[in-house]
C-alpha cells in the first residue's frame, strides 16, 4: 500500500481543483430533443455495376449534433457534465462520415453496414481488385457506412474521418488537470520523441502538458529494457519538454509541448515511460454518443434539423456493425457502456460483428487513450486492461470480485443485438483474450449468452493477410519468418453473411468453433506440444537461409489485475485515472491458449480455413522479436515454417512434421485435397462457394509438388 500512496499524493491537489459536476457556460432552458444536421460535401461515382443492384456511389460529409447532458442514457459518458453547452443547454460535436450506397435506393437491400474506423482510418472499404469477393456486400444491395468515433484522431489526410469532442473545463472555466502517462518506445536513436507515444498511439493528437517544468509534483522520465524490469528515473536535469536535434539545435532545445528531448538521447535497447501533469481533457465518450445517434438517424430519420433529407430515408430495415481491431473492441465498448440503446429507446445496431477484438478500448476515462493497443514492450499495463471481457450479463469475475459482463446494460434494456465475436490467434498470446472464454481462474468453460457466437480462426494471426507472398522475415526483427500463411479474410466474408441471416432472416449461424478447456484444446501456454521443425529455409527457391530450429519458449502477456485509484471505475472502463503507473493488486486472471497438433504443429480447434485442412507448412500464432534482450514477442505477428518437400529431406533434417510429398503424393493429390477442404467448408458456411473457387484455382497455378 505504500507505494499506492506514492503515486497518490503527487496529484491530491490538482484532483480537488479538478472534480466536481457542472457547466462551463451558463445554465439553459431545457430542449425536447437534441438537433442533428446533415451536410453532404461530395458524392462522385463508384466504378463498377453489381446485379440488380446496379450502379453506386461514394457520398462523403459530416454530421453536426448534439448531446443532452440530462438525458440519462448519456450519464455515463465522463466529464460530459463539465462540457460546454450551447444556447439550447446541448453538448455539440461533428463528424465526419463517408458512405458507399446503391444510386437507385429502390434497389438496396435493406441493410445498412456500419464499419467503425480505425484510429480514423477506413479498413474494410471493399477492394475489388485485391478481393473481388467483396462484391457480394454490393450485390446484396448494401449501404456501407464509415462515421468517426474516436476524438484525438488529427486530420492529416482527406481520408481520414475525425469527430471532434468538447474539451471539459472546471465550472469556473479554468483548464482541468491531471496526471496522464505515455509510453515512448523508440525504434532508432533519436534525441526527441513526439507524444503522445506508443506504438498504436503515435500519430494521435496529444495532451499538452499543465507545464513545461518538469520539475514539478507528478513529472518523471523513466526507462527500462524489459517491460517487467524495475524502472530506472531520469533526472529532471536530463530531459525537457522541447524540440531539439543533434546538430544546430542541441538538448536542451526549444520548448515544445508537443516533444519531449533527452540529453543523451533516447536508445532503441530502453523502453521509456513519461508521466506528467496533463491538462484539458477531452469529453472522448461523446464520440460514442455521436455514433450512436448518427446510426439512428440514417436508419430512421426522414430528414435532418433543417429539412435536409436523409439520402437513406425509409431504405433500412437493419443495421450490421462492425469493427476490426482497435475498433472491434471499441463497439464492444459501444455495447457495455449502453450506447446500443437510441434515444427512441430501440435497439441501434440489430447484429454487431467485434472481429479480432480481445479486449475494450479506453474511450470514456479523463484523459482517454482510445487508440491504444497491446503490443511489443508497450501498452501491458495500459488502460483497456479493466473492463470485462465476458459477454454473458451475469458473468462473475472471481479475480476482482466484480459482477457483470459485456451484456448487463443492453439486456436490462432489452437492446442486445446478435453478436459476433472473432479471435485470431494473437488474441491469447499477446492481447488476453481467453477470459472470454473461461472463468477468471482458467478451470471452467464460459455458457455464452444465446444471442452470441464466438469464432476463433485457428492458427492465424492478429493482420488477415495469409498466403506464401504474405511472409517476409528479417532476423534482426523476427527469429523465424514473421507472418502465416493461414488467414481469415475469406472466413469473415462467409460470416458476416451468416450474422446477416440470423438477424434479416432468423436463420441460426453455425455454432461456436473455440478451443475449449473440456476437450483439452485451450490449456495453458506450458501445456503445448510442437513437433521438431528444422532444416527448412526461406525463401522457398532464390538465395535461402536456414531458419533456426524452433524453440518453444511459451512466452505470453500475462493479465494482471490493476488499479487505477479510487475515482477509476474499472468494470466500465470509466473514470479517472490516479494512480499511474496503476497499482499491481498481486491478482492474475488465468491465460490460456489453443493446443496444437503435436505432428503439424498447427492448431487444433477453431475455424480451419483451407490453408489449415491443407497445409504447406505450419503457421504459428506468435513470434519472438529478433533482439534477444527484449525477451518478448514479436509486434502482432505470427511465425511460418514451411514443410520439407520431400520425405527424403524431412528424415536427413530430423523434422518430425510430415513433408509435403507424404501429405500429397504429387500436385494433383494436393489439388483434390484443397478442393475438398474447400467444399467442406462451404457445407459448414465458414467459407463462400466463389472464394471456394479462387482457392482451388489458386491451388492448380501455383505447384508445390512436381
Amino acid at each position: 500500500m505504500t507505494r499506492r500512496l506514492a503515486w497518490a499524493l503527487p496529484f491530491a491537489a490538482l484532483l480537488a481543483a479538478a472534480c466536481g459536476g457542472g457547466s462551463s457556460s451558463p445554465p439553459a432552458p431545457p430542449a425536447s430533443t437534441p438537433e442533428l444536421r446533415l451536410s453532404i460535401t461530395s458524392t462522385e461515382d463508384y466504378p463498377g455495376s453489381f446485379g440488380s443492384v446496379g450502379e453506386y456511389e461514394r457520398v462523403r460529409g459530416t454530421i453536426r449534433g448534439e448531446v443532452d447532458p440530462r438525458d440519462p442514457r448519456n450519464a455515463i459518458i465522463q466529464d460530459l457534465a463539465l462540457a460546454p453547452v450551447n444556447a439550447r443547454g446541448m453538448v455539440e460535436y461533428t463528424a465526419d462520415f463517408m458512405m458507399l450506397k446503391p444510386k437507385d435506393m429502390s434497389r438496396a437491400g435493406g441493410v445498412l453496414r456500419y464499419d467503425a474506423p480505425n484510429r480514423g482510418n477506413i479498413l474494410t472499404e471493399p477492394n475489388l481488385t485485391a478481393a473481388p469477393s467483396d462484391a457480394v456486400y454490393f450485390e446484396r444491395g448494401y449501404v456501407l457506412l464509415y462515421s468517426a468515433w474516436q476524438g484525438d484522431v488529427p486530420k492529416s489526410s482527406a481520408s481520414r474521418l475525425t469527430v471532434q469532442v468538447p474539451v471539459a473545463r472546471n465550472p469556473d472555466g479554468s483548464a482541468i488537470t491531471g496526471p496522464y502517462r505515455s509510453e515512448l518506445v523508440p525504434t532508432t536513436a533519436t534525441p526527441v520523441m513526439t507524444l503522445p507515444g506508443g506504438v498504436f498511439n503515435g500519430t494521435m493528437i496529444p495532451y499538452a502538458p499543465a507545464s513545461l517544468d518538469n520539475t514539478l509534483p507528478g513529472y518523471s522520465l523513466t526507462k527500462r529494457v524489459k517491460e517487467t524490469d524495475p524502472r530506472i528515473p531520469i533526472p529532471a536535469a536530463d530531459w525537457k519538454f522541447a524540440s531539439c536535434n543533434t546538430t544546430d539545435n542541441p538538448f536542451p532545445g526549444t520548448p515544445d509541448e508537443t516533444r519531449v528531448c533527452l540529453k543523451d538521447g533516447f536508445d532503441p535497447n530502453y523502453l521509456y515511460e513519461l508521466v506528467y501533469v496533463a491538462r484539458d481533457p477531452k469529453v472522448m465518450g461523446v464520440g460514442l454518443a455521436a455514433l450512436r445517434d448518427t446510426l439512428e438517424f440514417f436508419r430512421s430519420a426522414a430528414a435532418d434539423a433543417d429539412g435536409t433529407p436523409n439520402p437513406l430515408a425509409g431504405a433500412i430495415t437493419h443495421t450490421l456493425c462492425q469493427g476490426t481491431s482497435q475498433s472491434g473492441n471499441a463497439m464492444k465498448t459501444f455495447l457495455h457502456l449502453g450506447f446500443n440503446e437510441g434515444r427512441n429507446g430501440q435497439r441501434v445496431c440489430d447484429g454487431l460483428f467485434a472481429h479480432v477484438a480481445a479486449r475494450q478500448t479506453n474511450i470514456n476515462t479523463r484523459f482517454a487513450v482510445p487508440g491504444g493497443g497491446g503490443g511489443l514492450r508497450t501498452d501491458h499495463t495500459a488502460f483497456g486492461q479493466t473492463a470485462p471481457r465476458a459477454l454473458a450479463a451475469d458473468y462473475f469475475d472471481g479475480v476482482s470480485g466484480r459482477s457483470g459482463g459485456v451484456m448487463r446494460r443492453c439486456s436490462a434494456s432489452n437492446t442486445c443485438p446478435k453478436f459476433f465475436l472473432g479471435l485470431s490467434g494473437t488474441e491469447f498470446w499477446q492481447l488476453q483474450g481467453s477470459p472470454v472464454l473461461t472463468d477468471a481462474l482458467g478451470f471452467r468453460d464460459l455458457t455464452q449468452p444465446e444471442n452470441a457466437r464466438i469464432y476463433y480462426y485457428a492458427s492465424t494471426q492478429h493482420g488477415g493477410a495469409g498466403g506464401v507472398g504474405s511472409i517476409s522475415w528479417s532476423p534482426a526483427s523476427t527469429v523465424y519468418p514473421r507472418g502465416t500463411v493461414v488467414e481469415f479474410n475469406d472466413t469473415f466474408r462467409a460470416l458476416f453473411m451468416a450474422l446477416e441471416d440470423w438477424v434479416v432472416r432468423d436463420v441460426l449461424p453455425p455454432d461456436h468453433q473455440v478451443p475449449r478447456i473440456d476437450n483439452g484444446t485451450l490449456v495453458r501456454p506450458h501445456q503445448l506440444v510442437f513437433p521438431t521443425m528444422r532444416g527448412v529455409s526461406w525463401p522457398v527457391g532464390g538465395t535461402p537461409t536456414t531458419i533456426p530450429e524452433f524453440q518453444y519458449l511459451a512466452r505470453h502477456n500475462g493479465f494482471k489485475l490493476f488499479d487505477f485509484g479510487p475515482q477509476y471505475i474499472a468494470e466500465d472502463e470509466s473514470g479517472i485515472a490516479t494512480l499511474l503507473p496503476p497499482y499491481y493488486t498481486g491478482r492474475d486472471y488465468a491465460i490460456l491458449v489453443p493446443q496444437v497438433d503435436p505432428h503439424t504443429g498447427l492448431t487444433l480447434a477453431g475455424i480451419r480455413s483451407v490453408a489449415a485442412r491443407a497445409p504447406i507448412g505450419t503457421s504459428i500464432e506468435f513470434n519472438y522479436v529478433g533482439n534477444p534482450a527484449f525477451e518478448d514477442l514479436a509486434n502482432l505477428g505470427g511465425a511460418y515454417i514451411p514443410f520439407h518437400a520431400t520425405e527424403a529431406a524431412r528424415l536427413a533434417a530430423g523434422d518430425t512434421r510430415p513433408s509435403l510429398e507424404s501429405l500429397y503424393g504429387n500436385q494433383a493429390g494436393y489439388v483434390s485435397a484443397v478442393t475438398a477442404a474447400a467444399q467442406a467448408l462451404v457445407t459448414e458456411r465458414f467459407l463462400l462457394q466463389r472464394d471456394a473457387d479462387r482457392l482451388i484455382q489458386q491451388a492448380i497455378d501455383n505447384p508445390i509438388l512436381p
